[in-house]
């Protein structure tokens, strides 16, 4: 059966990458991050700044008395001048980039056959409230607290790693007939 890409497109889309060898590389850009910047890789950070930045716009009174938005409204007043959210955005840009050279874009849905468009996109968008909620009871996302603090050697973060694969494998038993 061929992917919904080359469907679209006629084009076939480039292997994927050896795991081993994106891991050596994701290590590397850690490594990067350490030395360039002096922090480590993350997400959830970001959007934190985006969402207190714009409290910040529109109930100012608010956003001063509210100790949350004003860890982040402390590091920067601005998301452009948050580490984080530079990242984030540099992940994004690259992350397209990475799947165009390719011949990987394409407008689609990834879905089975037992669950319809509607329903996918449900299951993903309560799929990332519970993760958004997960990485602030976290106090981190999965990148910062799997990547950063596991080459951290995290004791916490080596946990919170292996629940969130526990996790995945639990819910996946559930959900498995909808990619069937």
């Amino acid at each position: 059966m061929k992917s919904s890409f080359v469907q679209e497109t006629g084009a076939r889309p480039a292997p994927y990458m050896n795991p081993y060898l994106a891991g050596v590389g994701i290590g590397l850009v850690l490594l990067a991050a350490f030395v360039i910047a002096g922090r480590g890789l993350g997400a959830s950070g970001a959007f934190a700044s985006v969402v207190s930045f714009v409290v910040n716009l529109v109930a100012p009174v608010h956003a001063g008395d509210n100790p949350f938005y004003q860890k982040y409204l402390s590091r920067a007043s601005n998301p452009f001048k948050d580490w984080l959210f530079i990242e984030v955005l540099g992940v994004m840009i690259g992350g397209f980039l990475s799947g165009y050279f390719a011949r990987r874009v394409a407008k689609t849905i990834e879905r089975g056959p037992n669950i319809s468009d509607k329903g996918r996109l449900a299951l993903a968008f309560v799929g990332g409230l519970l993760v958004s909620f997960g990485a602030q009871f976290a106090r981190g996302c999965t990148s910062g607290q799997s990547i950063t603090g596991g080459a951290l050697l995290n004791l916490g973060s080596w946990v919170f790693t292996m629940s969130v694969f526990a996790g995945a494998y639990g819910t996946a038993f559930f959900l498995r007939r909808e990619w069937k």
